[in-house]
């Protein structure tokens, strides 16, 4: 017996009783601590939808397979009746979706720059409904803009934030920084959508797509977010109808659209919260307002993007083509045909497409020379 436990080196072989089962074998299958804010507020009142990545707006990557292939045939088709100078032409994108998808505003916005002549293409000034490609040379108030190519899909990573990490790429005081945890690229930057404080943890997205990032973040169309906050307290029906209604804070008037009483133990209690707007450390301070103090906040989801269960603190997942196609189609913008070489990717890097990011550690600063003393002659 003890040979053969050597050998296969596998603690599935074993018998059930000679398993172990502690307490952080049974938290990770849970997902992680015993807390019940990885799901959406009606969740208790559906059926429980199947494990994924994404929101359950996403279809199974079964079904997105199916779509892709009806996608690609179609393509085909259409390229063997289009006529072979189309064919041969460079791709072209309209000027507006290049301005807006470096993250400079949406395309409303780009196109009354365009009006104003502040948009050059090759040294000309250009005009609205102009289209460019991969190759031109385009100007913003005289500063380069990057052009994308027109095929190429953009990417969503999802990051579980710890708290002790700022969003930002620079810090005065040295403190650890979100970004020190993304992979690096050379042609493109990872855009963080929204922030979170200090002392904040949870769902922190980062793409390429400044459009995207616009949509998201922009106070006109409304994304909601959630939190699970935990208190030192319970509300009152009178403290919630108030969080609900409006409650004044210091740059102005406040609400949540939801307060759903979690339970908990003691004097911690759990709550959870969707607003949306994303005004600075607004949670912590509509409870403050309220007369309880926040022990801890977590943001559980942006939009239609939960934050998956079997993502820990510290690690990092990207999407799938097919997954951020879903994504811009519910933030109404035009993606691009997913290929079959993305779809391969896709494939192979499926069953491992959570990864922990460790930062690299500080250098040490490098000892003095001990002083040896001078023997008195």
């Amino acid at each position: 017996m003890a040979e053969n436990r050597k050998s296969t080196g596998n603690r599935s072989d074993l018998p059930s009783k000679t398993k172990p089962k502690t307490k952080a074998v049974n938290q990770e299958k849970r997902g992680g601590k015993n807390t019940p804010f990885r799901r959406p507020l009606n969740a208790r009142t559906e059926a429980k939808p199947a494990r994924s990545e994404v929101a359950p707006a996403f279809p199974a990557h079964e079904e997105l397979e199916h779509e892709d292939d009806e996608v690609i045939e179609q393509a085909d088709q259409a390229g063997k009746t289009a006529s072979p100078s189309r064919r041969r032409g460079p791709p072209t994108q309209k000027l507006q979706k290049i301005l807006a998808q470096a993250g400079l505003g949406s395309r409303r916005d780009m196109e009354e720059l365009i009006k104003n002549g502040r948009v050059t293409v090759n040294g000309q000034v250009a005009e609205l409904g102009a289209r460019i490609a991969d190759d031109d040379w385009v100007r913003l108030d005289g500063k380069n803009v990057r052009v994308r190519p027109a095929d190429r899909m953009p990417r969503i990573m999802l990051y579980h934030k710890p708290e002790g990490e700022i969003v930002s790429r620079d810090d005065p005081d040295g403190r650890p920084t979100v970004f020190d945890r993304l992979p690096q690229m050379r042609t493109s930057k990872w855009i963080a959508i929204g922030r979170l404080d200090f002392n904040t943890s949870g769902l922190l997205i980062f793409t390429t797509s400044g459009e995207l990032a616009n949509h998201l973040m922009h106070p006109r169309f409304e994304v909601e977010r959630e939190y699970a906050v935990r208190t030192m307290g319970m509300l009152t029906p009178e403290q919630i109808k108030q969080l609900t209604t409006g409650i004044e804070l210091e740059d102005g008037t406040a609400q949540f659209d939801q307060v759903s009483d979690q339970g908990g133990e003691g004097t911690n209690h759990w709550y959870r919260v969707v607003l949306r707007e994303g005004r600075n450390r607004e949670v912590r301070r509509m409870f403050e307002a309220s007369g309880l103090m926040v022990s801890r906040l977590m943001r559980v989801r942006f939009g239609v993007i939960n934050l998956p269960s079997r993502l820990k603190r510290g690690q990092t997942l990207e999407l799938e083509a097919a997954e951020v196609a879903k994504v811009l189609k519910w933030a109404g913008i035009e993606a691009p045909r997913v290929t079959v070489a993305q779809r391969q990717t896709d494939e192979v890097r499926r069953t491992t497409r959570i990864k922990s990011h460790h930062p690299a550690a500080p250098e040490k600063p490098a000892r003095r020379p001990r002083k040896v003393p001078q023997s008195k002659a």
